[in-house]
């Protein structure tokens, strides 16, 4: 008997436990920031990128900031700093110069906190026609999920990918009708800065 009384004490208390831990998880889930945007190594950097920089044991150096229609982004100490046109890389290095004058061999980090910059456009029988903000990866299928899906009357078979190269227009075909169908799924590529998805 008293067996069992101590298991149905310990199965409320296992109970009791596990959903303060879910009531915490959940807490802790919307207080939390969202994630860093994960921005590819080649990335460029542009106006509207919201961007966090840092010098290691150095907190009052940190800033995080909006690059304006200039280029630019205010820095803590240094000032305004073209950001616009760089990778994150090439801006570190740029800052790590800056901060030399005035902090002793300075390791400076820069985070792409969220990606304005970059927008591929889609166009044609689609719900939403327009441009799209391009914030991290994104597939061609996503982008159709996106623009509300496939309008009445479009045709899957025909949809085409429209990208700048070498100061040319590349055509880069499309079957979404192949796709769901679990066919050619290579095709379902990522897309770039300025792409064009044609939906006929």
């Amino acid at each position: 008997m008293m067996r069992q009384i101590f298991f149905v004490l310990c199965t409320i208390c296992i109970a009791s436990s596990a959903a303060s831990s879910q009531a915490l998880t959940d807490k802790i889930q919307t207080v939390l920031p969202p994630a860093p945007a994960k921005a590819p190594e080649d990335f460029i950097i542009g106006p509207e990128d919201v961007l966090q920089i840092a010098v290691w044991k150095e907190p009052e150096l940190t800033s995080k900031g909006v690059v304006r229609p200039d280029g630019k982004i205010g820095v803590n100490l240094l000032g305004d700093i073209q950001a616009s046109g760089l990778t994150t890389e090439q801006l570190k290095q740029t800052l790590t110069l800056k901060f030399a004058r005035y902090v002793a061999k300075p390791e400076v980090s820069v985070v792409v906190l969220e990606i304005h910059s970059q927008t591929v456009h889609i166009i044609g029988s689609v719900a939403r026609q327009g441009a799209y903000i391009l914030g991290g990866p994104l597939t061609v299928v996503e982008l159709l999920a996106r623009a509300g899906g496939l309008a009445e009357g479009a045709k899957p078979g025909q949809i085409e990918i429209m990208r700048s190269k070498a100061g040319q227009t590349e055509r880069i075909p499309f079957n979404y009708k192949a796709f769901m169908k679990g066919e050619k799924m290579q095709s379902n590529i990522q897309l770039k800065n300025g792409d064009v998805v044609v939906v006929r």
